[in-house]
């Protein structure tokens, strides 16, 4: 079956309409994840775009046709901890327990709760949104934020030329936890995400699935609200977003057929506009490392 086809069969979890930015890279990788989960699941959105933004709702209004949460920032993967376990005591192991957070509520606030859930390996599909900063409260910098990238914290000026420390790498510091399931996807590769999430799901239901998802943001990134699939398709390309999975079996890293530069991934793109050549080097190498470094893992090195 074609991913256009699961698509079609699969019902959309949340509601139309909501107020998400025109072109959310989250709102889209929100939906695909929830569909692809369907009507028996529990899903908790700590504070950020995806609850901030009206997707969940407000005033006792959900946004979704499905149970809904919005825990703490810094709790969500100890909240799904005891939804999960409890589920499992009751016999319910077909409910689908999921939490569809942003990067600040993963890499940064919530990284401990996140850390520890991995670590023992708790019954539940994790999916971050990375859209490289603390959208819904101004576009502060979080730690998943790119080199020389501009944020309300990290403005361009003559004492400060945007963020000055490259990003921390999530996904392979999850993989080191030997969970059950880890991928990284992008929206610019529907059928490859769309498989991700089915894997992710069904790993969930024997230990922690997490997926670490390419979330760009038109609004704090400064880019056309049309170009989200291209520039999602570009971070793939440059290799500073490469696409892998790691389970039981091992390593696997999608080949990139077609790689382009850095310097023209961030060509276009407000939040990068100043990045100096000594910043566009920086991150060519960290790139290139990154993509070696996963290839390495996969037993695809040169």
């Amino acid at each position: 079956m074609s991913y256009l086809d699961v698509l079609k069969n699969a019902e959309d979890m949340v509601s139309p309409g909501i107020s998400a930015c025109q072109g959310c890279g989250g709102e889209l990788i929100l939906r695909r994840v929830l569909q692809i989960a369907g009507p028996n699941t529990i899903v908790g959105v700590p504070p950020g775009c995806m609850a901030g933004a009206g997707v969940v709702g407000w005033n006792y209004q959900n946004g979704m046709k499905i149970p809904v949460h919005i825990p703490l920032l810094t709790n969500i993967a100890s909240f799904l901890t005891g939804v999960s376990q409890m589920y499992e005591r009751k016999g319910r192991l077909d409910v689908n327990v999921v939490a569809v957070a942003g990067d600040g509520g993963t890499a940064d606030a919530g990284f401990q709760a996140l850390s520890a859930a991995a670590e023992r390996d708790e019954k539940m599909l994790y999916v971050c949104y990375d859209n490289e900063g603390y959208m819904n409260t101004g576009y502060q910098r979080s730690s998943t934020t790119s080199l020389g990238s501009r944020t309300s914290t990290t403005p361009i000026g003559d004492v400060i030329n945007g963020k000055r420390q490259h990003q921390k790498y999530v996904p392979l510091i999850l993989a080191m936890h030997e969970c059950s399931y880890v991928a990284t996807v992008s929206p610019s590769d529907m059928p490859d995400m769309i498989r991700k999430i089915e894997k992710g799901l069904e790993a969930s239901k024997k230990g922690f699935a997490y997926i670490h998802a390419f979330s760009p943001c038109p609004t704090g990134w400064s880019y056309k609200e049309d170009m989200g699939i291209e520039v999602a398709g570009q971070a793939v390309r440059s290799n500073l977003f490469p696409l892998w999975e790691r389970d039981e079996e091992g390593f696997r890293l999608k080949k990139n057929p077609s790689p382009i530069s850095v310097r023209e991934f961030v060509e276009g793109i407000g939040k990068f506009r100043t990045l100096t050549e000594k910043d566009k080097d920086a991150l060519q190498e960290l790139a290139d490392r990154r993509y070696a470094t996963v290839a390495a893992l996969a037993g695809m090195a040169e």
